[in-house]
């Protein structure tokens, strides 16, 4: 059960986002990215922004979300935006002494050129509530482990269907169908159901292609907890068919490397060790080739944010932080492998949040 979302946790991360202003040099921060918009307010609308300085947080939207946004957010001061955010970002500034503002990468260029033009300085902070966003609290961790119950419960009731014969977009549009049943309001993207040739593409899109004897089947699939992700991926091997060695060879690389990488994660750690960790094994084992790309990735509320488990990150990993591992191979013409957990870091290492089996399951 998702424990009730406490006013004081968007307090503590508004203390953040002010302790940084003396440091960036700024005395106001505008806010325009909708997930950031979120994680500051609790506000799961699709219109508003946010104006906050050493002492006053201005929460804008306009009036389709007016009632919504007073019962989601709570300790700020409301203004209903009426077309014109130019404008109220200038009387905003004006009213709160506001000289040098930060703002974030969401800004369109077109719309920076506009309000450069306000006379107020722009330091641009791009990134800096995406790096609080990595450090999971109890709260989104709650949420987080959710999703991932509503996704392996999803797809355990929809193996049944996975059988020589179906085709890739109905196992896809039957799980989607059940995720939304327990209780996802949404999906955080289109689910991934690749058999035979088509499963050595990673992003593959599912196809009207039926599931043959032989073929090895990706399924990649997420879900939702408010607001936060969960993702995860299994790969099975129809019954029979030919080439099922080399198949199964492969399948035990990528499940070896996968737990591999998953127990170098300890605190501290530097996370290209992590992604060297599945990716060495790979390439001793002679698939390097077939292994193009990250090990893994941040979930939260983003499906994929930091921080990146990949051959060039330079950032360690750290308590409480959300990520996935989920090493693949794809050899064209055969087929393709990917096993993919979601893992919460602790002080002792990594508690995998992902309990579905991982052996090969021949079906």
């Amino acid at each position: 059960m998702i424990e009730k979302r406490s006013e004081n946790i968007h307090i503590s991360r508004l203390k953040n986002i002010r302790q940084s202003f003396k440091k960036k040099g700024t005395d106001g921060f505008l806010v325009t990215d909708l997930d950031n918009v979120r994680y500051l307010t609790g506000f799961s609308g699709s219109s508003g922004f946010l104006f906050v300085t050493e002492k006053e947080n201005i929460f804008v939207t306009d009036f389709r979300y007016k009632e919504q946004s007073e019962e989601e957010v709570n300790g700020w001061d409301f203004v209903i935006e009426r077309g014109d955010r130019l404008k109220i970002i200038r009387s905003l500034a004006k009213k709160n002494n506001v000289k040098n503002l930060g703002f974030e990468s969401s800004v369109s260029y077109e719309f920076f050129k506009k309000l450069a033009r306000t006379g107020i300085k722009l330091i641009p902070s791009a990134g800096f509530i995406e790096k609080l966003r990595e450090i999971k609290d109890r709260f989104e961790i709650d949420c987080i482990k959710k999703a991932v119950e509503r996704a392996e419960a999803a797809f355990l009731d929809v193996k049944p269907c996975i059988r020589a014969g179906a085709r890739e977009t109905m196992v896809a549009l039957k799980l989607e169908e059940i995720l939304r049943k327990k209780g996802c309001r949404h999906i955080p993207f289109d689910i991934i159901v690749a058999s035979g040739i088509n499963s050595a593409m990673p992003h593959a899109r599912p196809s009207e292609k039926r599931l043959n004897k032989g073929d090895l089947v990706i399924i990649d699939w997420g879900s939702e907890a408010e607001g936060y992700c969960a993702d995860m991926t299994r790969t099975l091997l129809i019954r029979g068919g030919h080439g099922l060695s080399r198949k199964k060879e492969i399948y035990q690389i990528v499940l070896e490397a996968n737990r591999r990488a998953i127990s170098c994660v300890a605190p501290g750690t530097p996370s290209v060790e992590v992604d060297d960790a599945a990716r060495n094994f790979i390439q001793k084992a002679g698939c390097g080739e077939f292994f193009g790309h990250g090990t893994g990735h941040g979930v939260g509320l983003q499906v994929h944010e930091g921080p990146r488990i990949t051959w060039n990150s330079s950032e360690r990993i750290r308590e409480n932080m959300v990520f996935t591992v989920e090493p693949g191979v794809y050899v064209p013409d055969l087929g393709g492998v990917r096993v993919e957990d979601m893992l919460l870091v602790r002080p002792g290492g990594p508690e995998v949040l992902t309990v579905l089996p991982k052996e090969l399951e021949v079906i």
